[in-house]
């Protein structure tokens, strides 16, 4: 049988109730809308203690009113309980307030609040945030470059970061130009061009640290990197030429430097060697001339022994000197008009072991040739004499 087939009081069937309440109006016609829906009203009043309100139309007003208000009620109390938990990643740490006052902190899990009154603030601890700046500032030699910077953190302190800091982003942004800035204009522009970009990223890290741990910000550096550091657009041009400028100076610089390198070990050299020799020279003049010395005195003690004998040897021995550098003698005759000639190098061609010129004589050598010259002085001072005095006669 059909819902709202007609079956008067007996029909288990029909689903709004008309077999139980027995509606004599409204006889066997199907039920109406609005006293269905009235129906559920009062249900919900009856649960909250309302009565139903059926005898005047005063009652079905506040009856309509107060089923309004029960039904958001419910809602409310179904939202409530809904927002009383709460879920945390591993990541995440929960910071917990309590009337606007910080209560606790929360690991990860499923976990309660008493709505309205707390409030849960998630914070990941473990994700590596960036952070890029990118400012125009002016060098220690005042030059202006532009350098951009990015810094990688994460979330040390959930508590600082969520509570002691308003908008803690903005103020790492905000602290890293201030360190980037102090550490810029403390430094040249050519290492922050060149090779000292390195050296300004670990010096900003440091500083930027200290000021977000005075900050108390909760954020730890992790890495910080100078990505560019160029001149501005502008003054390119003229940065450029300032550039081929230093690489020209550093060239001959170098040029230089190696001119001087092979040149004065060389010149250095050289001068050793003089002083060597000189010191040579003068070790030698000094032996000979002790050399000297120590012969004279043994010649002297000789001498005193047999003058005569050493004074002809003497002699002889000067002669030897004499004769070693020529080849040819004129000898002036005492008490006579002519001059002898005395050809030398025809006597040393008649000694036996002459050997031609240039050749070396020995000591014999030059003393027999010594007896010969003083022979042939004394024959021809003996033949002049005789001729002298047979004129005389």
């Amino acid at each position: 049988m059909a819902w709202n087939e007609p079956g008067g009081k007996g029909n288990p069937n029909d689903p709004w109730g008309n077999n139980n309440r027995g509606n004599k109006n409204r006889g066997n016609q199907p039920p109406d809308l609005d006293d269905a829906l009235k129906q559920l009203m009062d249900k919900i009043n009856g649960l909250f203690g309302k009565g139903n309100g059926n005898n005047n139309n005063g009652g079905d007003s506040g009856s309509g009113a107060g089923g309004f208000f029960g039904i958001a009620a419910a809602i409310l109390v179904v939202m409530l309980a809904f927002n009383s938990f709460y879920t945390l990643d591993e990541q995440e740490r929960g910071v917990v307030l309590r009337l606007g006052k910080y209560l606790k902190t929360e690991n990860p899990g499923l976990h309660f609040k008493v709505p309205l009154v707390d409030q849960v603030i998630p914070v990941n601890t473990t994700k590596v945030r960036e952070a890029e700046i990118k400012e125009r500032m002016l060098t220690e030699d005042e030059n202006i470059v532009e350098v951009e910077l990015n810094a990688q953190y994460r979330v040390a302190d959930p508590i600082a970061f969520a509570l002691r800091v308003e908008l803690p982003e903005r103020t790492l942004l905000s602290a890293a130009e201030s360190a980037l800035r102090h550490e810029v204009g403390s430094a040249a522009m050519d290492p922050i061009l060149t090779t000292g970009r390195a050296v300004l990223a670990e010096k900003v890290q440091i500083r930027l640290q200290d000021y977000l741990d005075r900050y108390q910000t909760g954020m730890v550096l992790t890495n910080v990197n100078i990505k560019d550091a160029r001149p501005p657009a502008q003054v390119k041009a003229a940065f450029d030429d300032v550039q081929k400028a230093k690489q020209d100076k550093e060239r001959f610089i170098n040029e230089a430097e190696a001119y001087a390198n092979a040149v004065v070990p060389e010149a250095r050299g050289r001068a050793q060697r003089q002083l060597e020799e000189a010191s040579a020279y003068k070790d030698r003049i000094i032996a000979r001339a002790e050399g000297e010395a120590a012969r004279f005195n043994n010649l002297y003690s000789e001498y005193k022994k047999a003058p005569a004998v050493t004074r002809e040897r003497l002699y002889i021995e000067a002669l030897s000197d004499v004769y070693s550098n020529t080849s040819k003698v004129l000898v002036d005759v005492k008490g006579g008009n002519n001059m002898m000639y005395l050809p030398l190098d025809k006597l040393m061609q008649s000694l036996p072991t002459a050997k031609g010129d240039g050749a070396s004589l020995s000591s014999g050598d030059i003393s027999r040739l010594t007896d010969q010259v003083l022979n042939e002085v004394r024959t021809r001072q003996n033949s002049t004499g005789n001729t002298t005095r047979r004129e005389g006669r």
